[in-house]
């Protein structure tokens, strides 16, 4: 009779992309240290949402700080602008992951109807196979 192989590590989540650990910080240095201007591929949902929940506690800390004395509010302010470019490189790859070209991130400039259409765009499922942008961000487990 023929021997299974060991199941795999309890962390194994079959999502080559997914970081081990804790979610909120494994995505937020995955999108900033890893891929800090990477434009071209792809971002899944978790990817993309877990770096913007990091970022909305960041600056909702930096925010109260920043009440407290004007260091915070300027160390808030810089990091607000260290982590604008992969805010808008993971947004791109996210839009990919959709089938749609990063430039539909300028619809955002449109005030309500234009945030509301990005938000429609980036809570969307990712489109199966490849596409022009690359393979999913996501692989299945086997």
């Amino acid at each position: 009779m023929e021997s299974m192989p060991p199941p795999p590590p309890s962390e194994y989540s079959g999502d080559a992309a997914r970081p081990r650990g804790n979610p909120l910080v494994g995505y937020w240095k995955l999108v900033v240290l890893e891929r800090y201007a990477q434009f071209t591929g792809r971002a899944n949902r978790a990817e993309y949402w877990w770096f913007v929940l990091a970022n909305l506690i960041i600056n909702l800390v930096f925010d109260i700080l920043g009440r407290v004395t004007a260091v915070f509010a300027i160390i808030g302010l810089l990091y607000a602008l260290a982590v604008l470019i992969p805010g808008i490189a993971v947004a791109v790859r996210r839009l990919h992951d959709t089938n749609r070209s990063g430039w539909w991130l300028l619809i955002g400039l449109i005030p309500i109807v234009g945030w509301i259409v990005i938000i429609v765009f980036l809570v969307q499922d990712t489109v199966p196979g490849m596409n022009q942008w690359g393979p999913p961000a996501t692989v299945a487990a086997s």
